[in-house]
């Protein structure tokens, strides 16, 4: 779709429910929406998935000049108004997550948590910028690619790194220019000290351009914030290491408690956490199926389990559902063991994680059991393959 907001014309593309928590998506410097091809599927199953190309990128309108950072975030303050959006999550790779801390900063009622993938506080040195933004505005991002692909990925030869090379050259070079700008004047006082919601800083192991003590020094500038390092990947992980961002973002997102609006009632919260967890589907075929008989069972687990216990700030979302599923395996509760697998499309619990969980299983609560759980598991990921 696009989005007219002032002289700028906004392109974006929406998934997922209406009526899902919005989720915007900022792409990095030198790319587009589509980036976020990887993750886009197993977000919007959960999320109403917002992914605009910023100014100056991919269908979105290039206008000249500089750009700078509290510009780029009032574009997504305008885009959300156009939306009719009060608050989102917001997602923010390279400049994306810079653009999404100035957001956080300026205008803290929009933002509900913060993903910030291989970003920092700010990009030196400025030099390095302008040298950059001279070359590009003379040559275009031809001349860029042969230094900048090694920085985006481990092995610049793969399929999805020739993908990214092809996003950088087919970048309009005012635009990446314009953008390289706001990377160049941006300063870590503008935004240090003035963000407030809940953060996961994510980056990859290799990366160049935002290494470790940048998201280190990221992650303690904001209050309760975490950091995950997603092993084998670079600046741009969202192809090399497409899955483990996937669950880590979803781990997060999970993480996060209902709005205050909803959490006011615990029957409405419990109803909105059940479905986030479980799924639109399931909980509507329970509701549909509810009887006198099971009715007022149904209300309480909702209002109680649901409304009380997984909504409580206590323990993050995919903690509660790894305590979940190795309860259910060690007390033998197949269908509800099962139901917590499925659940774990929505909660980001992993195979792997699963796998170290009835390890554990083994180990305090005996081996048949573990055994079983994993036969279960085994048959219930299986199921899942066959129903996207």
């Amino acid at each position: 779709m696009f989005v007219q907001i002032g002289d700028h014309l906004v392109h974006c593309v929406v998934e997922g429910e209406a009526e899902a928590p919005p989720l915007l998506l900022l792409h990095s410097i030198g790319t587009t929406q589509h980036v976020w091809d990887p993750q886009a599927p197993a977000l919007a199953r959960r999320f109403r998935v917002i992914r605009p190309d910023m100014r100056g990128h991919g269908l979105s309108g290039v206008t000249p000049g500089d750009y700078t950072m509290a510009g780029l975030a009032g574009d997504l303050v305008a885009l959300l108004d156009a939306l009719g959006i009060e608050r989102a999550h917001v997602a923010g790779l390279s400049i994306g997550g810079r653009i999404a801390q100035q957001l956080a900063a300026d205008a803290p009622e929009r933002v509900q948590s913060l993903l910030l993938i291989d970003t920092a506080l700010e990009f030196p040195e400025p030099s390095l910028w302008q040298q950059r933004i001279d070359a590009v505005r003379q040559h275009g991002t031809e001349a860029l690619v042969e230094a900048v692909m090694p920085r985006w990925v481990v092995d610049p030869t793969t399929p999805s790194a020739q993908g990214l090379r092809r996003m950088l050259l087919r970048t309009d070079r005012i635009g990446y220019a314009a953008a390289a700008a706001a990377l160049r004047d941006a300063r870590a006082e503008d935004v240090r000290g003035r963000i407030r919601a809940p953060a996961t800083v994510i980056m990859g192991e290799h990366d160049p351009a935002s290494p470790l003590p940048a998201a280190e020094a990221l992650r303690d500038s904001i209050p309760g914030a975490r950091l995950v390092v997603l092993p084998a990947a670079s600046h741009i992980p969202n192809y090399e290491a497409a899955e483990g961002l996937t669950a880590a973002m979803l781990a997060h997102l999970a993480a996060q408690p209902p709005e205050a609006a909803a959490a006011a009632d615990p029957l409405e919260a419990g109803m909105a956490v059940r479905r986030a967890v479980l799924g639109e589907a399931h909980v509507a075929r329970a509701t549909a199926a509810a009887t006198a008989l099971d009715a007022p069972f149904q209300d309480y687990i909702a209002r109680n389990v649901w409304g009380q216990i997984w909504t409580r700030p206590g323990l993050p979302r995919h903690t509660r559902s790894l305590l979940t599923l190795a309860m259910m395996a060690a007390l033998g509760r197949d269908d509800e063991f099962a139901l917590h697998v499925r659940a774990t499309r929505q909660t980001g619990v992993t195979p792997e994680e699963l796998a170290e969980v009835l390890l554990q299983l083994g180990a305090y609560a005996g081996v048949p059991a573990a055994n079983h759980a994993l036969k279960l598991a085994k048959e219930t990921y299986r199921q899942m393959e066959d129903v996207p």
